[in-house]
């Protein structure tokens, strides 16, 4: 170890933190889940039923922005689960910045799903009026990472990071994207800012997701 090594201080700042669990309870909250959201699906009198962003997506069918209000059981379990989760990782990333021994509490704000059909996809977004979002992966049918196939892309918030590029920035990812492999069960957690998409899906079975966003309070 050099001097300078003992001698500089690393200085870690503006970092972007996402998280990602599996549910504990996905396989016995699976069917019911796709029972009420092929239900609602078939009911719809157009693709996108939100009406928000209709030429950002193609060959899927989107829900009003109020799923996980549905009176369903399986419903209402999963948005406790979401909220109780949620409310965790406010805590843990904020409590620094809070009062001493603030908890917080999520509450949802708007929630949809997704059932993405073969060739469909969701351009590049991010979510205004809300600090975390996420996604739920219901049934990630054939996504698959190799081929980015059906993967969900999140985009390099720092606009300018790439602007030149030389031996001393080869600690920067240079592709300017991160892209998460969408498997059954799974959720990923990531603040209302960071750009994201879903890439072409293609494949014989739908994608089928639950995404939403949260605001925070603190008790």
């Amino acid at each position: 170890m050099s001097d300078f090594e003992v001698m500089i201080e690393e200085i870690n700042v503006w970092a972007t933190q996402m998280f990602a669990l599996n549910h504990p309870e996905h396989s016995e909250l699976r069917d019911q889940l796709l029972e009420v959201i092929y239900n609602n699906r078939d009911q719809q009198s157009q693709a996108v039923d939100s009406e928000v962003a209709t030429t950002a997506k193609h060959r899927l069918y989107e829900s009003k922005l109020d799923f996980l209000t549905h009176s369903a059981p399986a419903v209402q379990q999963l948005r406790t689960f979401i909220e109780d989760m949620l409310g965790t990782v406010a805590t843990a990333v904020n409590q620094d910045f809070w009062p001493e021994g603030a908890i917080g509490k999520a509450n949802i704000t708007e929630s949809w799903y997704h059932v993405t059909e073969n060739g469909g996809y969701h351009d590049a977004h991010s979510h205004p009026n809300c600090s975390w979002c996420g996604i739920y992966y219901v049934d990630a049918g054939e996504c698959e990472i190799e081929s980015r196939n059906g993967s969900n892309r999140f985009y390099d918030p720092r606009f300018c990071a790439d602007q030149y590029l030389d031996a001393g920035t080869a600690y920067i990812n240079s592709n300017g994207f991160w892209d998460f492999q969408p498997t059954d069960g799974q959720i990923v957690i990531f603040p209302s800012y960071l750009k994201h998409s879903a890439l072409p899906y293609f494949g014989e079975k739908d994608r089928v997701i639950i995404a939403f966003n949260s605001t925070i309070s603190i008790e």
